[in-house]
């Protein structure tokens, strides 16, 4: 236990029950923002006359002096560290006041939130980041067709340009979740005492300006005792990574010899240690296992929340290390994915496989229905028809013949119609296929071609934006250094 607390309820605690319940190793994470937190507070009071301008340009200097060691002895909290510190660097006198109308409670609630602002920043910037190089290498594949599928069947044919604005879009979603989670986060709990404020006449939102929140959480039951912050932001998280493992799983899949629609660069893939043969998308699959990291670290923080009665309880403390963990593990990946992007190579063959020309079919359907005034459903039963006769003889789609489909059309209707190489022609152009379908959100070049430029004005809105965020914070910075220096300056 802090010697600060010692000698009071509690005479001495275990070493061991000290080490068991001390947040210390998650702390450090914390800690500047703590002494941040301390320096704002005591700025504060100082403004609101609760203690006098020289012991507070005192404890302002300690608390500029005190250094996290290496090795730290064992306690509770980095707050009672920083506090004890102060203490044996200034007197009792002077150092025991630092916790005037603040707890540990508060002060955690609102380093959490500074640090986790932080890291939402640094992941808004890196999710920009992989944006800018998806937007980038659609514009290099606008033509570039390959199978769409579906069920894991090939089904129809679209270009790697409409892939990639698919998963920009996915992220794009993931990006604006954070940015309005941003907005939560980016309030201060600071006043809030252990749960009921303070008698001493402290004003709350001098202490949220200096930190540079936007505003406070306004309850005081709420700010300390709530971490659905936290929650929001790793289920956040969470889909983020779902995104990010089914991009990996893609690509896992279009690497291999069964597809050959994508050459994965050699520095992120392995060889095997028997088979000399093999290229192995090895940081692909370990992308696609850590994903998994985060749900299991929401699944851990809800579990933890969802038992606790309403106020502080110390197993608050066990969700922060959940948080972390999914940040540096998202960031870390995000980071991979942005060099992955810059060298990802795309095979403009891949739809020359005989069993990939059955993927216009539809198309053959829609004509019949144009050209014949085949009702639908029919046309697509004598389409279906003529596929499983050729799938049966293991031949190709581009085998198909104007005879086959007039044979197989009299079986299935009991009709007679003629069908000319025309309609057989364009029902097997690839290319043509993929340019016809321009409805808005379509495969055609032309329509992908629209998207790809609203995605990349929506990258610079997005870098904004983040200019924006970050803009309140600095300006805050310098609000708070003025009015440090301005105490630390007083003569006193």
């Amino acid at each position: 236990m802090s010697k600060a607390l010692q000698g009071g309820r509690l005479l001495k605690t275990r070493r061991d029950v000290v080490e068991f319940t001390s947040s210390m190793p998650s702390d450090r994470r914390l800690f500047e923002h703590v002494v941040k937190i301390n320096q704002a507070h005591i700025i504060m009071l100082v403004k609101q006359r609760i203690v006098d301008a020289s012991m507070g340009k005192k404890l302002l200097q300690a608390l500029g002096t005190v250094k996290l060691p290496t090795i730290l002895k064992p306690i509770e909290d980095v707050h009672m560290y920083v506090e004890e510190e102060v203490t044996r660097k200034t007197s009792l006198e002077i150092g025991g006041n630092l916790n005037i109308g603040k707890s540990r409670n508060d002060q955690v609630a609102t380093a959490i939130r500074m640090e986790l602002r932080r890291c939402l920043l640094l992941l808004l910037r890196s999710i920009i980041v992989v944006q800018e190089e998806l937007v980038n290498l659609s514009k290099r594949n606008l033509l570039t067709v390959i199978p769409g599928y579906t069920h894991l069947q090939p089904a129809q044919p679209i270009t790697f340009a409409h892939y990639l604005v698919a998963q920009f879009d996915a992220i794009q979603r993931d990006l604006e979740r954070l940015e309005e989670t941003y907005k939560r986060v980016n309030l201060s709990p600071m006043g809030a005492g252990a749960l009921a404020t303070t008698s001493f006449p402290i004003d709350r939102t001098i202490i949220a300006q200096l930190l540079g929140f936007n505003g406070i959480v306004e309850n005081s039951l709420d700010a300390v005792s709530n971490r659905d912050f936290i929650l929001e932001t790793l289920a956040n998280l969470v889909i983020l990574n779902v995104n990010l493992s089914r991009l990996s799983e893609d690509l896992v899949l279009w690497s291999s010899s069964s597809f050959k629609l994508i050459e994965l660069p050699d520095e992120f893939a392995s060889t095997s240690s028997i088979m000399p043969q093999k290229k192995n998308p090895d940081v692909l699959e370990v992308i696609r296992a850590r994903t998994s990291v985060t749900l299991g670290d929401l699944v851990a923080s809800v579990n933890i929340m969802k038992a606790l009665p309403t106020g502080y309880n110390l197993d608050l403390q066990e969700i922060t290390d959940k948080v972390w963990n999914a940040i540096d593990t998202t960031m870390s990946i995000l980071k991979i994915w942005v060099q992955l992007i810059k060298r990802l190579k795309v095979r403009n063959d891949a739809l020359k496989q005989p069993e990939l020309s059955f993927t216009t079919s539809t198309e053959m359907a829609n004509i019949l229905f144009r050209k014949c005034k085949v009702p639908f459903r029919l046309a697509h039963k004598i389409v279906g028809a003529c596929a499983k006769y050729l799938y049966d003889r293991g031949r190709a789609f581009s085998d198909i013949t104007p005879q086959l489909v007039t044979e197989i059309a009299k079986q299935v209707t009991g009709a007679s119609f003629k069908v000319g190489d025309a309609i057989i022609g364009s029902s097997l152009d690839i290319e043509k296929f993929v340019k016809s379908h321009g409805v808005k959100g379509g495969p055609s070049p032309s329509e992908v071609g629209r998207m790809i430029k609203i995605r990349k004005k929506l990258v610079l809105k997005s870098r904004v934006t983040l200019i924006g965020m970050t803009r309140g914070l600095h300006l805050a910075e310098k609000m708070f250094q003025g009015a440090r220096r301005k105490l630390t300056a007083y003569p006193g």
